[in-house]
């Protein structure tokens, strides 16, 4: 079975009288009363990092995905507690020396604090990442208007390919493959948004799993279905520039997951708002479809307006 299934039909139920526990489908916890917000994150070598030779870039990998969650809700976060397994070659004193100046760089990039975690012996690395912010109110999932207009921040599939070239997969020069990787272990998660976000977005989501696999998510409980326009769909030029010369299909570099960007939707009317933020702030948001009724099946369309099928979605965890 897939996570959702594994939560809907053995968890979600244990959250019923929780009602900040969000019935399980959203990515926080928000208790509205003492206005505060909780995210849990677990990351496993092999599956959410490649492997552990450069543990100063992994942990802020781990770290911005961790709070990226809570800057998608419009949350500044504050606190995060960190807890690790794994084994003396990982956690040598080599090792421990450049996670400990990553967390130091971290905390100052984005006025956050480590509070707590623990510690585990294990053959198996691991890091579990609990974030914490405050905040009156939220952007919660599925809150979507039929006819919205649906907005990403940044670019999407520079992660993808970063991690293409780290399984050596695909072969760039050295100033393509450093940005590429850079892109993987650094997403440039928009933390100045925060404050912001609740002026226009009517619901939100970071891109964790893939474009497809997240706005699926994000509107998964509506009555609701999506129109996307591929050559809307914002890519760096660096990645257009691979795409170009190695002549491979952009829909398949955009819903791959690991971009950490804000994938919203927001009412017609916002989109002077939306335009002036993104001027102000230098933040790249984009329009990239709309929301339709669900008697309409979810597309992705080409210049000409034909339905184009990606082999694939994003990733869905599978138990």
């Amino acid at each position: 079975m897939h996570e959702f299934e594994l939560i809907k039909n053995y968890f979600q139920k244990l959250s019923k009288k929780s009602t900040s526990a969000l019935k399980l489908n959203d990515d926080v916890f928000f208790d509205k009363k003492n206005k505060l917000v909780v995210s849990v994150d677990t990351y496993i070598e092999g599956n959410h990092f490649v492997d552990f030779k450069k543990p100063d870039l992994v942990i802020k990998k781990i770290i911005r995905a961790s709070i990226s969650d809570l800057i998608c809700k419009d949350v500044q976060p504050k606190y995060y507690f960190i807890s690790g397994s794994g084994n003396k070659k990982s956690f040598c004193k080599s090792n421990m020396s450049k996670i400990s100046k990553s967390l130091n760089q971290e905390q100052k990039r984005y006025n956050i604090f480590l509070s707590g975690g623990d510690t585990v012996f294990s053959n198996k690395l691991s890091f579990t990442i609990t974030s914490i912010g405050f905040a009156k109110n939220i952007i919660f999932r599925n809150k979507a208007k039929i006819n919205d207009d649906i907005y990403i921040t940044g670019n999407l599939g520079d992660s993808y390919l970063g991690l293409l070239v780290l399984k050596n997969k695909i072969k760039l020069n050295n100033s393509l493959s450093k940005y590429f990787t850079d892109q993987y272990y650094m997403p440039s998660i928009q933390s100045k948004l925060v404050g912001q976000i609740k002026k226009f977005a009517n619901t939100s989501i970071d891109i964790s799993d893939g474009l497809l696999t997240d706005l699926d998510k994000m509107i998964n409980v509506q009555q609701l279905s999506y129109k996307l326009y591929l050559k809307d769909i914002p890519i760096s030029k660096n990645l257009k520039k691979v795409l170009d010369l190695k002549k491979l299909s952009k829909i398949d570099y955009i819903s791959n997951g690991d971009d950490y960007q804000v994938l919203f939707t927001a009412s017609k009317s916002k989109s002077r708002i939306i335009s002036k933020i993104a001027s102000n702030y230098r933040i790249k948001i984009t329009k990239i479809g709309t929301t339709q009724s669900i008697s309409k099946k979810p597309s992705i369309v080409d210049d000409k307006n034909m339905k184009i099928t990606p082999k694939n979605k994003g990733y869905i965890h599978k138990f």
